[in-house]
């Protein structure tokens, strides 16, 4: 049966498309998530450069600092699952709710210790700072209320994005309007921290309302021990790769705070809400394009090979598109969306762009990761990643401040998501394939 909206294409696309169904179903799955980071990315920004300009360079740091700091434990919330688990629902169909049940079950625990973890972890860097804990505290609630997203990770390996877009994107739109309102009534930062985690709240229990409305049913979801067991061996070199990632992408706004002050933070803050406004991109291919190429793994190895060489050209064109009119639009940008006070953040902005385009092989990367079952090779790689960026952010930070982090997080983004690659045996394909990539990224 062929999808509703072909009827809006030209007869030349509406002929093309008619009998290739999975195609359909990957183009209307990215049609909705791609709706969804407009929303989120367009209207996003501007409510943010709102609150920018309203809390002013270090309180929007010291928000941003909360916000970073709890990511550092989001791995342990999240337990490496979300890939593996769509994987396995593409396998084994049959097994929905086992799965599911038995996701939903390791998340909850997970999050319940992540954030344990993050409030004691806040207690004792900043024992006599009672705002942070509370920023901290409230927004580490989130991370035991996305335990829900199992849900969406059952629409993902459907390549149905539509509902899990819908409740979301609800979600969002009212704590859209509550944001302005707090800044309308001239509201602390701490309600800004509330106004997160509710949205994560809202978002969960729609989700958890869709699910049900589509044929499904929470209760027949239930764990088992023994796939439980298995999602978490499988899983713990992706929780500790999670956990490097999240080093090597969020480490920077930490160490800014503690060794250069909230101010040098907020610039950042302020510069990276632009620069990582287009991952949106390479998520959309990576999560709609999943199920499809672990399809191709399982028929045809040169077939699945060639896919993703494809998928590596076109994401390096993308960020190429992305990255070079950035790079002089910057200064300008900057100073008419957030004002003349953040003006030192165009030059971070302008430098920190190009990270984007290693982080967009990188998500590629990881999709044939975890159709190989090479996830401890990525843990090391991220390791060092995370390494060198630390090392390098103890350098560049006390003379540079966040401009010495944005030049970090390039230099490591480099390393970990393509030169690495070239040192495993297992992932030197990757390697000339990124290679090829980055070069047929600058040529028609």
């Amino acid at each position: 049966m062929n999808a509703a909206w072909l009827r809006y294409l030209p007869p030349a696309f509406r002929s093309y498309l008619a009998d290739r169904h999975n195609l359909q179903a990957v183009i209307g799955n990215s049609g909705w998530l791609l709706a969804d980071k407009i929303v989120r990315g367009g209207l996003g920004l501007v409510i943010t450069v709102w609150m920018a300009r309203y809390l002013g360079p270090e309180t929007f740091g010291l928000l941003n600092f909360a916000v970073a700091f709890v990511a550092l434990f989001s791995a342990m919330a999240s337990l490496g699952l979300d890939g593996i688990v769509v994987r396995e629902l593409v396998r084994q169909p049959e097994s929905k709710n086992e799965i599911l049940g038995s996701a939903l079950h390791l998340k909850l625990v997970g999050g319940g210790i992540a954030f344990i973890l993050a409030v004691a972890s806040i207690w004792h860097v900043r024992p006599a700072d009672t705002q942070t804990h509370w920023l901290v505290s409230i927004i580490a609630m989130g991370m035991i209320f996305q335990a829900i997203d199992v849900a969406d990770l059952w629409f993902q390996s459907q390549v149905q994005s539509r509902a899990t877009v819908i409740a979301k994107d609800v979600a969002f739109l009212v704590f859209a309007l509550i944001k302005v309102w707090l800044i309308w009534i001239h509201a602390n930062v701490v309600a800004f921290a509330v106004a997160a985690t509710g949205e994560i709240l809202l978002g969960a229990l729609n989700l958890f309302i869709v699910f049900q409305r589509t044929g499904n049913k929470w209760s027949y979801i239930r764990p088992a021990w023994a796939r439980m067991t298995s999602l978490l061996s499988e899983g713990w070199p992706q929780v500790l790769a999670g956990l490097a990632v999240v080093l090597y992408s969020r480490i920077d706004q930490v160490m800014l705070a503690q060794m250069a002050g909230e101010r040098e933070v907020g610039l950042y803050s302020a510069a990276i809400r632009i620069s990582e406004l287009w991952n949106f991109i390479p998520a959309i291919m990576v999560s709609s394009i999943m199920p499809s190429l672990t399809e191709y793994r399982m028929r045809s190895k040169d077939l699945y090979s060639q896919r993703l060489q494809q998928l590596y050209i076109v994401l390096a064109r993308v960020a190429y598109t992305v990255a070079i009119p950035m790079t002089f639009l910057a200064n300008p940008l900057i100073r008419h969306l957030y004002g003349e006070s953040y003006s030192e953040a165009g030059l971070i902005l302008a430098i920190h762009i190009w990270s984007g385009t290693f982080a967009f092989l990188g998500a590629a990367t990881t999709l044939w990761s975890i159709n190989e079952g090479t996830m401890k090779i990525t843990f090391y790689q991220t390791i060092l990643g995370a390494a060198c960026n630390i090392a390098l952010n103890l350098h560049l930070i006390p003379p540079y401040g966040a401009l010495g982090s944005a030049v970090a997080t390039i230099i490591s983004y480099c390393f970990c998501a393509w030169l690495l690659n070239g040192c495993f045996v297992k992932t030197k394909e990757i390697f000339y394939m990124q290679t090829r990539a980055l070069l047929a990224g600058v040529r028609k």
